[in-house]
């Protein structure tokens, strides 16, 4: 996730000011006795709710009642308990159902191609948004509310339901992505490290060490979201010690055009581009309190995948590269000094291999948490090429929201990461 240096304009009042359209209108203001209020106002990520290009994607992709069905669940909730029980069986089925319609189960509802990451992005936003409007008829303090949508967030991102098998004889690999982002640029956009999420997890794999088993949760484009720690709190249960630890982890990512990008080393700063919120964060990575940390943070930390395995294996259509480069503050130094081999000792990280966005930070943080935990497994991160619409569709003010040439990629950017996993892998002992 490398983001080009233009900054993004805010939403314009009209956005603002819009209705949604496919969401459950909010109820009235109960007048009985205890009642709640609504929540707070909706964020800069579900306003875009309201464009039609997302209408269009929900119902296209066959996701356009979510958020209704959703509301009216929340509506039969009489406690806070009945209201845990519903954000998390409603948030657990959107993610099963986006699996599920990844890798062909089910009816294909909607003629959008079955891989397409995006529907399972806004149909979560309206269910975030519903939950900010929901007016319960019993007492709900701000925050009972934020623990129902960070329930929400974790149960329709998959990051609770990783479960990796026991045993000696299959091996056990946790892969991650992301969201689609730079959305006031082309609101289009979907993210092929998400759509490869969705189309593996759950999946076995043929390895050279044997049979391989892939899990996978996707994450958001928000700093706020990382400084809390949900990368810790996803990874650590998989990353200690035990019978279902993880053997193989890949924190995934889009990239540069027309290439992967195995990124040698990941550093611990914060570049500030905005993020899907339009929100800067500029600084040290903050590391969260109560999870495994060395006692010194360090500015770097570096990949354990077999990188030159990758890169000589014949994977796909994309070439596969080693990236050494960093961007460092040199010891003794003040100004930032580009190195293609990586960075020079007593170094001040100011952009890993992958940048200075949330793909470096989620490297780091995942590669930090392994060292801190004493986890002997390859573990990195790769880029995957940027995904573009096709010639003829590259219009975001009039462009369609798929084409052939963006399927096509998709899907190809999907079965290479599959097998650039099955090389890794395959480097397992037996």
């Amino acid at each position: 996730m490398r983001p080009i240096r233009a900054r993004l304009g805010a939403l314009g009042a009209a956005l603002l000011a819009a209705a949604p359209l496919s969401l459950a209108a909010p109820a009235a203001a109960d007048a009985r006795p205890g009642a709640a209020t609504a929540g707070p106002p909706p964020t800069v990520e579900e306003l875009r709710l309201t464009q039609p290009v997302p209408q269009e994607i929900l119902r296209r992709g066959g996701f356009d009642c979510v958020a209704a069905e959703f509301a009216e669940a929340l509506a039969d909730a009489r406690s806070a308990e009945q209201a845990d029980r519903v954000v998390a069986r409603h948030g657990g089925r959107l993610w099963r159902r986006a699996v599920d319609r990844a890798q062909g189960r089910g009816p294909a509802s909607g003629d959008l191609s079955r891989d397409d990451d995006r529907p399972l992005y806004w149909a979560r936003l309206g269910m975030t948004r519903a939950l900010r409007e929901w007016r319960p008829a019993f007492p709900l303090d701000d925050d009972r509310r934020a623990a129902l949508l960070a329930t929400l967030e974790r149960s329709s991102r998959g990051q609770d339901s990783v479960e990796l098998p026991a045993g000696r004889h299959i091996r056990r690999i946790v892969v991650t992505g992301f969201d689609p982002f730079q959305l006031d640029a082309d609101v289009r956009r979907s993210n092929p490290s998400g759509a490869a999420a969705l189309a593996l997890d759950g999946t076995v794999i043929r390895t050279a060490s044997g049979l391989a088993r892939i899990e996978t949760a996707v994450f958001p484009v928000r700093w706020a979201d990382f400084a809390d720690g949900t990368v810790e709190r996803t990874l650590l249960p998989h990353f200690r010690s035990g019978p279902r630890r993880a053997d193989l982890f890949m924190t995934v990512s889009q990239g540069r055009v027309g290439r992967f990008d195995v990124e040698r080393t990941n550093g611990a700063w914060r570049g500030g581009f905005p993020d899907n919120l339009n929100v800067s964060r500029t600084g040290t990575v903050p590391v969260p309190s109560g999870v495994p940390t060395p006692a010194e943070q360090p500015q770097w930390t570096g990949t354990t995948l077999p990188y030159e395995r990758i890169t000589a294996a014949p994977t796909g259509p994309f070439p596969v590269y080693d990236n050494t480069a960093v961007t460092e503050i040199p010891a003794g130094g003040t100004e930032p000094v580009e190195r293609p081999e990586g960075p020079t000792p007593g170094s001040t990280a100011r952009a890993g291999g992958g940048g200075d966005y949330l793909s470096n930070e989620i490297a780091y943080r995942a590669t930090l948490l392994r060292d801190a935990v004493g986890l002997r497994a390859p573990g990195g991160h790769l880029h995957t090429p940027v995904l573009r619409f096709g010639e003829g569709n590259t219009d975001p003010a009039h462009g369609r929201i798929t084409d052939p040439d963006f399927v096509r990629d998709r899907q190809a950017i999907t079965a290479q990461v599959r097998s650039v996993l099955s090389v890794a892998a395959g480097t397992l002992d037996p």
